[in-house]
C-alpha cells in the first residue's frame, strides 16, 4: 500500500525582513520586495546565488528602493545572469533595468506564452501581469548548466503556474528555488489558459523526484521539507479534484456554484483566485474523462461524464 501523503500545512508567520539582505545558505542571500498582495504574501523573494561570481534569481518588481537594496548587496561582484523562474511581472519587472545597470545577461525559459491556445471569445484573466515583451539573451532549457564560480545552478523546467516556469537546483547540494511552482504559505495560482493544471501535477511528481530536500520559493519562507510538502501540495490538488466532482454530482452546474460549495465564506479575492484555478481543474478533468462542459449562452454547464 502506498504512504498516505502528509496533510497540507500552510506557513504564514514568515519575517520577510524586506529590505534587508538576509543569509539563507552557504552561497545564498534573499532580498524580498516591497509588493506585498493577496497574490504575493510579504512579497517577492529575489535571491543572491554566489561568492565572486553571481547570479540573481528573480529580480522582482520595478522598485526603486529593491533595486537599490539588490545592488547594495552585490555590491562590487560580477553578476554572471539574471535568472528568472517565470515571466509573471513581480518577479521579471525590474530584470531589464537591473541587467542594464549591472552589465548582466537575462537567461529564462523563453517569452511569456499561454500553455494552450485562446479559444473563441476567450480572455485571459491575467494578461496584464505577465511579461509578454520581455527577451532572454540565453532560452534556459531543462538540464541546463548555470556556472557561478564554484556554485552551479541546474536547470529544471516546471511548467504548470505558467509555460515558461523553471525551478534552480544547487547541483550537488540539498537547495531548490522553487520559484512559484511551490510555495510554503499557499498554494499554486494555475489559471487557463496561462498555466496549465495538468503540466503542474507532472511538475509536480518531477520535483518529488528530485534530489534536493530544501525548497526556496519565491513568496514566503523556506520550505525544510520540500518533497514533502510538494507530495502534500499534490494531494491537495487531487482533493480538490474530488471536491469539484461531488459539486457537480450535487447538483452544481455552473463555476460559480462549484466555487460557492468549495469555497463558501472565502473573501473576494480569494474566491477570485479559487475561481481561475478551478477552472484548471475542470479542464484537466475533461481531459481525463471525468467532466463534460457544455458552452452554452450563459457559459460553460458542467456535467459528470
Amino acid at each position: 500500500m502506498a504512504p498516505t501523503p502528509p496533510r497540507i500545512q500552510f506557513d504564514r508567520q514568515f519575517d520577510a525582513q524586506t529590505g534587508q539582505a538576509v543569509a539563507v545558505a552557504e552561497g545564498i542571500v534573499r532580498v524580498t520586495a516591497p509588493n506585498p498582495s493577496p497574490y504575493t504574501f510579504t512579497g517577492t523573494n529575489s535571491f543572491i546565488v554566489g561568492h565572486q561570481r553571481l547570479a540573481v534569481i528573480d529580480p522582482g518588481p520595478e522598485d526603486e528602493a529593491h533595486e537599490a537594496a539588490l545592488t547594495a548587496a552585490i555590491g562590487e561582484r560580477q553578476v554572471t545572469a539574471i535568472l528568472l523562474t517565470h515571466t509573471h511581472r513581480d518577479h521579471s519587472a525590474l530584470a531589464k533595468t537591473l541587467g542594464r545597470r549591472l552589465g548582466a545577461p537575462l537567461w529564462f525559459g523563453g517569452q511569456h506564452r499561454l500553455s494552450r491556445p485562446l479559444r473563441r471569445f476567450e480572455v485571459n484573466p491575467i494578461r496584464r501581469s505577465c511579461d509578454w515583451d520581455l527577451v532572454p539573451d540565453r532560452v534556459l532549457t531543462d538540464g541546463a548548466l548555470v556556472e557561478l564560480g564554484d556554485m552551479v545552478l541546474r536547470v529544471h523546467a516546471t511548467p504548470g503556474h505558467c509555460a515558461n516556469h523553471l525551478a534552480f537546483g544547487v547541483a550537488d547540494g540539498d537547495v531548490l528555488f522553487s520559484g512559484d511552482h511551490v510555495m510554503g504559505w499557499n498554494s499554486t495560482l494555475v489559471s487557463v489558459p496561462d498555466g496549465s493544471m495538468a503540466d503542474y501535477f507532472a511538475s509536480l511528481d518531477k520535483v518529488i523526484a528530485l534530489p534536493y530536500r530544501r525548497y526556496l520559493p519565491a513568496h514566503g519562507g523556506e520550505i525544510a521539507d520540500g518533497v514533502a510538502h510538494a507530495a502534500a501540495l499534490k494531494a491537495h490538488r487531487e482533493m480538490r479534484n474530488q471536491q469539484l466532482l461531488d459539486a457537480v454530482s450535487a447538483g452544481a452546474r455552473t463555476l460559480g456554484a462549484v466555487v460557492d460549495a468549495i469555497y463558501p465564506r472565502q473573501p473576494a479575492k480569494v474566491r477570485m483566485a479559487a475561481r481561475m484555478t478551478m477552472k484548471a481543474h475542470v479542464e484537466y478533468l475533461q481531459a481525463q474523462g471525468q467532466l463534460r462542459a457544455t458552452r452554452g449562452l450563459f457559459g460553460r454547464r458542467l456535467e459528470l461524464a
